[in-house]
């Protein structure tokens, strides 16, 4: 028996060292170039708005394929050539097989098991779709108390927890009905705040991507995905990715603890449309026979509308408080 939290590092681990998690499931930068492009130059315009430091760490989180920084990547050296001399990209990933995908599409990358051995200096940091596959705990309201879930083979086991977490506190409602079930990021928390307590002290900005809530609420969220179709999350652990809702509420209070500017969250459907989605999307359809012009319009909508990726995902970003509002936050 272990912890759900316990349970879902492990099993997400195991997964990413030894499946390809591309086949389970689709993510923005493999929907659209457009959307690698546009956090591409919304990193450039960011670094421009902090001052043109250079060098500055141009670093992405959960890097996949390698995609997204690909898209970035060419976008910022066709228009911004003076941020492109200026970075170094530094890349947050585990594991060794997305390790050499993601070189064959960046050489020059530095690579990191974890945040904390990133070089010091100024940092730009972009991670979408990394907090939801961080591990989450699980509190159950019983009889006025909390009862925390614990994972045995293919089933939960609540055990009695008279010492919930702080943050449980934080981020549960006053009143809640009995058998409510309060979900708690406190690895995505602790991330953020390490991040948050970087960017204020050495400068610099980040762009978290992920999808779920705005605030914090009560309700379970913790899913699974194998071969594209949904999947029982305790069962054949390492066989499917494990993933949770965000909720942005936390993260965002944890950030300006730690001295940082925060904005948004947005949803990711206006986010995208005012850094150009639509625009560059429509440009890049101009140019291509119709069938695939509709391949690239559809993708955009995809990304956007709100039944769809637009309101479910959000987009939040952290500054230096000596900083103005970044691209796509500003009223």
């Amino acid at each position: 028996m272990e912890r759900l939290d316990h349970f879902m590092a492990a099993a997400n681990a195991l997964y990413y060292a030894r499946r390809d998690p591309f086949a389970d499931f689709t993510t923005a930068p493999e929907i659209s170039q457009v959307f690698g492009e546009l956090l591409g130059l919304w990193a450039a315009e960011t670094w421009r708005l902090l001052g043109r430091p250079d060098p500055v760490l141009l670093v992405e989180a959960g890097p996949g394929r390698g995609t997204l920084m690909a898209d970035a990547q060419r976008a910022i050296a066709a228009v911004t050539p003076d941020f492109a001399a200026a970075l170094r990209l530094h890349l947050i990933e585990t594991s060794p097989r997305l390790r050499a995908l993601q070189a064959a599409k960046l050489p020059g990358a530095t690579w990191h098991e974890t945040f904390a051995t990133l070089p010091p200096g100024p940092l730009i940091l972009l991670a979408n779709e990394f907090l939801d596959s961080l591990p989450i705990r699980q509190f159950v309201r019983r009889g006025g108390g909390w009862a925390e879930r614990h994972v045995a083979g293919a089933a939960f086991v609540e055990i009695a927890c008279p010492d919930p977490p702080a943050l449980l506190a934080e981020v549960a409602p006053p009143a809640l009905a009995e058998g409510a079930v309060m979900e708690v990021a406190e690895a995505a928390r602790d991330w953020v705040t390490a991040l948050s307590a970087r960017i204020a002290a050495d400068g610099g900005a980040a762009l978290l991507i992920d999808y779920g809530p705005a605030q914090a609420a009560a309700g379970e969220s913790l899913q699974a995905l194998r071969r594209g179709r949904p999947a029982p999350p305790l069962a054949s652990p390492g066989e499917a990715d494990l993933t949770a809702h965000v909720a942005f509420s936390p993260l965002a209070d944890a950030a300006r603890a730690q001295g940082a500017a925060v904005f948004g969250p947005l949803p990711q459907g206006v986010f995208l449309a005012r850094l150009g989605l639509f625009a560059r999307s429509g440009q890049l359809a101009r140019n291509l026979p119709p069938k695939p012009a509709a391949a690239v319009i559809a993708a955009a909508q995809r990304l956007a509308e709100p039944d769809r990726m637009g309101l479910l995902f959000k987009a939040l970003a952290i500054m230096h408080a000596a900083a103005p509002p970044p691209p796509g936050f500003a009223m």
